[in-house]
């Protein structure tokens, strides 16, 4: 059977044996998702942890997991391994976190901790919660925001530009990972791209920012949201602006960008699903205007026109076409 070249590592605690689950635990870590990290749980006895974590092109980690009250250790003796990255979580539930020997701090809920693995830290959480972790590279980071090794630590709150961003985009590309290589080079630009975003006002001095990398993963996560709703009649441009948490004029843009608008994306993934159902589906059971209304328009007329636009051809026209070729030449043989 064939994998994903970047297919998510999984584990859960409940296929282990109680006993072995920290030390399953801390080998599926070292081997997927971070090493030189000391975690003592809170109660031995009541360890639960699901955890998925992918690896992408420039030495990016992508994770996600649930975790039962826990503490994480990265300690003076570890240091040893000569790591250097940069690691970033996000909690749904506040937690507390000491850097460099200093006094802990509480983070809250949603907040972004972002450390240098080439510090000493250490944060638990008293309540099972669940987090992103991202692992960057330190050159490449610092390519993007060259004043970020004078502090060792960031914390950014969760309301800071770019934040839901750079969320959402991680939790898309953990949900459809990447299909190839190259897909996955352009993915893990934008995380850098993102990430840099978010240290702007953190870092002393500012960042450096590309602005077509984060439009391009905002897109993205734009077209994500229109076809998931392509069927919709109601789809709107106000909707998916609202859902993404920008205007409807920065929408625009984005479009424009590319050399099309808003509305004739819509149109033309409609069309294109049109055409897939007019080849897929019979003529006993489903007529042009029922395929219409399924791929989102709201008239038969408009439809005819747009179609006849884009194809040259009718709907009827091309589905006769569909059936002729079918009779001339029998199935598999076209």
């Amino acid at each position: 059977m064939t994998t994903a070249p970047f297919a998510m590592q999984r584990l859960s605690t409940e296929e282990i044996p109680r006993g072995q689950r920290m030390a399953f635990l801390h080998d599926f870590m070292a081997r997927h998702v971070w090493s030189g990290r000391r975690l003592l749980p809170a109660d031995d006895d009541a360890i639960r942890v699901d955890l998925e974590a992918m690896a992408l092109p420039s030495d990016l980690l992508v994770s996600h997991g649930r975790f039962t009250p826990m503490r994480g250790i990265r300690a003076g003796d570890l240091l040893q391994d000569g790591r250097q990255n940069y690691v970033w979580t996000i909690q749904d539930d506040e937690r507390e976190i000491s850097v460099a020997g200093k006094a802990p701090i509480r983070i809250g809920a949603g907040d972004l901790v972002l450390v240098n693995e080439g510090t000493c830290h250490e944060c638990w959480h008293g309540r099972p919660t669940s987090f992103d972790f991202v692992s960057l590279d330190r050159r490449l980071l610092a390519e993007r925001a060259p004043r970020i090794d004078l502090d060792a630590s960031y914390v950014i709150p969760a309301a800071m530009e770019g934040m839901s961003l750079l969320k959402d985009y991680v939790a898309l590309l953990r949900r459809n990972p990447p299909g190839s290589v190259r897909v996955a080079e352009a993915a893990a630009r934008h995380v850098y791209d993102l990430t840099a975003l978010v240290l702007g006002s953190a870092v002393r001095g500012g960042t450096e920012r590309n602005e077509s990398s984060i439009a391009a993963a905002r897109l993205r996560l734009v077209q994500k949201d229109v076809l998931e709703r392509i069927c919709d009649r109601d789809l709107h441009i106000e909707a998916v602006a609202r859902r993404q948490g920008v205007t409807v004029r920065y929408v625009q843009r984005l479009f424009e960008n590319t050399g099309t608008t808003f509305s004739d994306f819509v149109r033309g993934q409609r069309l294109e699903h049109a055409i897939r159902l007019l080849k897929e589906r019979d003529l006993a059971s489903s007529t042009i205007t029922t395929i219409a209304y399924d791929v989102g328009f709201s008239d038969v007329s408009s439809f005819n026109r747009a179609f006849r636009k884009r194809f040259d051809a009718t709907p009827s026209e091309f589905r006769a076409d569909i059936l002729s070729r079918r009779a001339t030449f029998p199935r598999g043989e076209e």
